[in-house]
């Protein structure tokens, strides 16, 4: 992508998506669903992040039908056995000079606070805007503001083989932020981490 078109694709407002078509395997049940802020997972996300974007959609896998996902806006992933690039991918498709909001399902302990930092923050002459990972410094790609030269930087990648958007982060010129709260991007993958996740929101 040369600069000049990368220039005049930069989009001033976001739209917002969160990535709710994995099959939650080590979960062992849809982790869209559990429920740990009084509603599933999925429609508190969703109401987060709402907020601060101009238009807000869930990225779900093609017939994957429930009561909250059949409730919210969506877009459905256009390749199969992608991951998350799926859908980052048909949000790119459906909106193509947009920027777009981005995050898992899968974060309860994210919060309004470090949203705001990341949407005051952003930098739209970058690829993205990331915060780094507390455990290894490298950007986090699903809690993340993604530009559209970011998305087509993607899409090639994926083309050529390569689903993790992390790597595609690392590649391009990303805005790195220090995160807000250690543990606001903590993503909740087994019955265990579930059970302790609860525990502590439920504490609070």
């Amino acid at each position: 992508m040369t600069t000049t078109h990368w220039l005049a694709t930069m989009s001033e407002t976001l739209f917002g998506l969160v990535l709710a078509g994995g099959d939650s395997t080590r979960m062992q049940r849809d982790k869209a669903l559990l429920a740990y802020h009084d509603q599933p997972q999925l429609s508190w996300a969703y109401q987060l992040i709402a907020p601060f974007c101009e238009e807000t959609f869930i990225s779900v896998r093609n017939r994957q039908h429930d009561e909250v996902r059949d409730s919210l806006p969506r877009i459905e992933d256009e390749l199969s056995d992608s991951g998350p690039a799926a859908g980052l991918l048909a949000a790119a498709a459906s909106a193509p000079e947009q920027a777009w909001l981005v995050v898992a399902c899968d974060l309860p302990f994210l919060n309004e606070k470090t949203l705001d930092h990341l949407v005051k923050h952003r930098d739209p002459e970058s690829m993205a805007t990331a915060f780094r990972s507390v455990n290894n410094r490298l950007p986090e790609p699903l809690c993340a503001i993604w530009e559209p030269a970011g998305l087509q930087l993607l899409r090639e990648q994926v083309e050529g083989g390569l689903l993790c958007p992390r790597k595609a982060l690392v590649r391009a010129d990303t805005r790195l932020l220090d995160p807000v709260s250690a543990t606001a991007l903590d993503n909740i993958n087994t019955p265990d981490e579930h059970k302790d996740a609860a525990r502590i929101i439920d504490s609070r």
